[in-house]
């Protein structure tokens, strides 16, 4: 497929192969940002699941250098609200209790809306693409009927602007069934992620409620 063709292809939708190409690379920007993400705060997630469950008491600095690991990540807003709620374990020798625990809870859903960020253009791309699609198709259709109107036609000339036209569809298709299928795994991973953080807010419950009195 020469690059004359595409031109050719994209002139005969009234240009909407080119947005159609806009709306691909912005969909497989969005990809690659959340892919990244996504990847490094469950590599992340698991780190931390792995070193709380080893550790049999918890300090401040053990927290300090947790929260130092997952700057940046998700579990960083959890590890910080019970770095910040440690003068429990210093004057109560206990950190359980409807306090600490809301501090957790509400550490998890502050961070909550930062795991699906951007993720509306992918929604957005899955049912735009097919429409967009579809509308140059329908444009491409004018151009390949509007060639019975001219004297000494070819039907080759109709059928072969007809599936010209039809290349819109498939594009738009192609790029609502990628932005689908990463959209669901993205869904899935966020979840993970959810699930990672509820369980270091138990780990952290549970290390924390056996930390020594320094009171």
């Amino acid at each position: 497929m020469s690059f004359q063709y595409i031109v050719h292809l994209a002139n005969y939708s009234d240009g909407v192969l080119y947005l159609l190409a806009i709306l691909f690379l912005v969909e497989l920007a969005v990809i690659f940002d959340r892919a990244w993400f996504m990847r490094s705060a469950l590599r992340k997630g698991r780190s931390i699941i792995l070193k709380l469950s080893q550790i049999a008491k918890l300090d401040s600095n053990t927290l300090e250098d947790l929260m130092k690991e997952a700057q940046g990540q998700p579990e960083e807003q959890i590890i910080a609200a019970a770095y910040r709620h440690m003068d429990l374990v210093h004057h109560y020798g206990s950190a359980r209790g409807e306090a600490f625990d809301n501090r957790l809870d509400e550490a998890i859903f502050m961070t909550t809306p930062f795991l699906d960020k951007r993720l509306w253009i992918l929604d957005t791309t899955v049912t735009l693409a097919p429409l967009l699609g579809l509308f140059g198709t329908i444009l491409g259709m004018f151009h390949a009927f509007s060639i019975l109107a001219a004297p000494g036609h070819a039907p080759t000339q109709v059928t072969g602007g007809v599936a010209d036209a039809l290349i819109a569809t498939a594009s738009g298709l192609f790029i609502a069934m990628v932005g689908l299928i990463t959209f669901n795994a993205f869904n899935n991973a966020i979840d993970k992620t959810i699930q990672q953080l509820e369980s270091i807010k138990i780990l952290l419950i549970n290390r924390l409620d056996s930390a020594p009195n320094k009171s």
